[in-house]
């Protein structure tokens, strides 16, 4: 297989792309798609966001010291991708994009109901990285819709939620499962 040298970059793909919600009153609100998110410890659960410094929100995450991460679907792709494009200092983006915004159970931010599954985080560190900081986060909280839960196993339905993914400037429906952790060392019956 040849391989091509390309210039350093990220290309760690594909990537959730969500929705994060923060803001700690209706007036102060805001929603942004991000990509630059993920898991960072199972045991204390954490998370992180990596947001640009002259982003609207980053300053409402650094006052509040709280977001939400909103997993994405199909149905909400429209509206992830008007999020990413849009600036809150310009828009009203729960309202433009008929989304509906709930106080979380644990934090301040809002949680985006249409989404299947809503991770409240806490901000316990920010590392500043270059063109974006880092919002290391506790997750306090995990919101999941109940009609995304399989009957059987009560684990969440990634097939049935239609999640969504983004890689190089373009979002992807997730695929069907083609095996479950330890398969490959199963030992066959």
């Amino acid at each position: 297989m040849k391989k091509l040298q390309w210039r350093p970059g990220n290309m760690v793909y594909p990537l959730p792309a969500v929705l994060v919600s923060c803001g700690s009153t209706a007036d102060e609100y805001n929603v942004f798609t991000a990509s630059w998110t993920g898991t960072t410890c199972s045991d204390p659960p954490a998370c992180y966001v990596s947001i640009r410094k002259e982003r609207h929100s980053y300053d409402i995450i650094k006052k509040n010291m709280e977001f939400v991460i909103n997993l994405t679907t199909e149905e909400l792709a429209y509206a992830t991708d008007w999020c990413g494009v849009k600036s809150g200092r310009d828009f009203d983006k729960f309202k433009e994009m008929k989304l509906t915004p709930v106080k979380g159970e644990k934090v301040s931010a809002p949680i985006v109901v249409e989404s299947p599954v809503n991770i409240e985080c806490r901000v316990t560190q920010i590392i500043p990285l270059g063109t974006h900081d880092m919002f290391m986060a506790e997750v306090v909280n995990v919101q999941v819709s109940a009609e995304f839960l399989d009957e059987k196993t009560n684990a969440f339905d990634i097939a049935k939620a239609k999640l969504i993914a983004y890689s190089h400037g373009q979002y992807f429906k997730i695929g069907e499962e083609i095996g479950k952790f330890g398969w490959s060392v199963k030992k066959k019956k």
